[in-house]
């Protein structure tokens, strides 16, 4: 008992010295709500160093998922071992982009989710507007560039389908996804469009079966939505940096626990370290998630201290 003990605190002492750094900001789907959750299980669950970010007004101080322009705090990203990102059209200032740019162009592991394939809207920096999502001349922006794709379009029908994970052909024994089956993952989110092949030799994990309804038992929707399924889930490499990308992610789809599990297992790859047979993530704490939609952050709110 005390070997396995030691062996147990070895691991978490492993995983307590890689500093996460998980970066929300969305209008949509309450980033603010499901990165702390993600970062609650990270932390208390596998003893990683764990820090969230918010969209903040600078008239109140508040958590303000619709103010673009300010995510304080990117200094973090400078000692950071690994940047998980759900921001959706920020417009942020130089100095704050910097601190995002430089991370990513040191090639250093990326977990992105659902909106950071559009993840900047680029407007008052002269310097980073190639980053925004329509960029012409860096084909796509960050998103297509970096994590291999931007956004297109809805593929599934927004609040009227939902999506369930279908493991890619051959991808079964890939570490991503121990202790996940093919069909686990539901989520209400509907599928994206993304253009095929994905750029730059990314392999898609996951591919996204719309579903008819917004329930887990409904039936896939029949004809041409689910042939061919579009990826909701993949990696590449950026500068050697190794990079996951998954179109799904609202604070609703952390209600699945094969998808907490996908996002776990994901933060272990993307490190370098070995991936659990089946990682421990179970809910930290009280966890009931708005309905992702426009306007329905919680209001008033100051970050954590």
């Amino acid at each position: 008992m005390k070997f396995w003990a030691g062996l147990l605190l070895l691991a978490i002492s492993a995983t307590a010295a890689k500093r996460v750094v998980l970066v929300s900001g969305d209008e949509e789907y309450r980033s603010e709500q499901a990165l702390p959750q993600l970062a609650q299980i990270l932390a208390q669950r596998h003893g990683f160093d764990c820090k969230v970010l918010y969209a903040i007004d600078p008239k109140d101080g508040t958590i303000n998922p619709e103010y673009t322009q300010n995510i304080p705090g990117l200094e973090a990203l400078d000692s950071a071992d690994i940047l998980i990102l759900f921001t959706r059209f920020r417009d942020l200032p130089d100095a704050q982009m910097k601190h995002i740019v430089d991370y990513v162009q040191a090639g250093k592991p990326i977990v992105a989710l659902r909106t950071a394939t559009h993840a900047f809207d680029i407007k008052i920096s002269p310097t980073w507007h190639t980053w925004s999502w329509n960029s012409k001349e860096w084909d796509g922006g960050f998103g297509r560039q970096v994590l291999g794709e931007t956004w297109i379009a809805h593929h599934g029908k927004h609040k009227v389908q939902s999506t369930r994970g279908i493991v890619a052909p051959g991808q079964e024994s890939n570490p991503i996804l121990h202790g996940i089956q093919s069909g686990d993952i539901w989520v209400p989110t509907d599928v994206y469009a993304v253009k095929l092949p994905l750029r730059d030799g990314a392999q898609p994990l996951v591919l996204g079966q719309v579903v008819e309804g917004m329930k887990p038992d409904d039936p896939p929707a029949p004809g041409k939505q689910n042939d061919p399924m579009m990826p909701v889930a993949w990696t590449k490499t950026y500068h050697g940096g190794r990079i996951f990308t998954t179109t799904m992610g609202s604070a609703q789809d952390l209600l699945n626990e094969p998808f907490r599990r996908l996002l776990v297992n994901t933060t272990y790859w993307a490190l370098g370290m070995p991936v659990p047979a089946k990682a421990a993530v179970d809910l930290v704490g009280p966890y009931d998630p708005l309905p992702f939609g426009f306007g329905g952050y919680a209001k008033g709110k100051l970050p954590p201290r």
